[in-house]
């Protein structure tokens, strides 16, 4: 191998390394810069109460589990996203189901999303504030959101929800509630969390 070549060919091998190394790092300044905003918006506007992800099937069927969803009752899903709980509660545990979502665009698709499976007879979607739903009606109300919203929370819960009725929380507590049961589960190496209350048992309720 000649001496150019070699030359040659160690600045081709220098050259496609550093633009290798320039488009990992422009992806991923790209990522930051995109999702900074988004996150910064999901936890620092204070009408959205849960986190930016979805509870996995497996936490979602867990949950209805042990909230003992029979068929026929109605189950309320605060912050639906895009629906698995209301929808998992329709088709494998016959009730009834209502999702409230408090933004327009998530509102819009899971709505869609519930029509073109069917479900509109069993399933309602309501765009709307969790904290002004009214849930007197609710067997079960099952939450994904942070342990300061169940907080802001607890106070209608206690309020409207019957004796009997259940509240079922994926990784957040409700503070000042002794849940009936608490399991944890391990997925993908992440541990998820369920709190399941019921209302007279180890919470008091308070309706006025």
């Amino acid at each position: 191998m000649s001496i150019r070549f070699r030359d040659n060919l160690v600045n081709f091998r220098d050259k496609a390394r550093l633009a290798a190394f320039g488009a990992v790092t422009a992806a991923f300044v790209a990522a930051i810069v995109f999702a900074a905003p988004a996150a910064a918006q999901r936890y620092t506007d204070p009408d959205t109460l849960a986190p930016s992800y979805p509870t996995p099937q497996a936490v979602v069927e867990r949950m209805l589990t042990l909230a003992d969803v029979k068929p026929g009752e109605l189950v309320y899903d605060l912050g639906c996203g895009d629906g698995r709980i209301v929808i998992t509660a329709a088709t494998k545990f016959s009730a009834r189901a209502v999702g409230v979502e408090i933004r327009r665009d998530i509102y819009e698709t899971t709505l869609a999303r519930v029509a073109s499976l069917g479900l509109s007879e069993k399933v309602q979607i309501v765009h709307g504030d969790a904290l002004k739903t009214d849930l007197s009606s609710a067997d079960v109300v099952t939450l994904y959101l942070l342990t300061s919203s169940n907080e802001r929370l607890r106070p209608v819960l206690e309020a409207q929800l019957k004796p009997g009725a259940r509240v079922v929380s994926h990784d957040f507590e409700i503070r000042g509630w002794k849940p009936e049961q608490t399991e944890k589960m391990m997925l993908q190496g992440r541990p998820h969390m369920i709190y399941a209350y019921k209302i007279g048992t180890n919470v008091t309720p308070k309706r006025r």
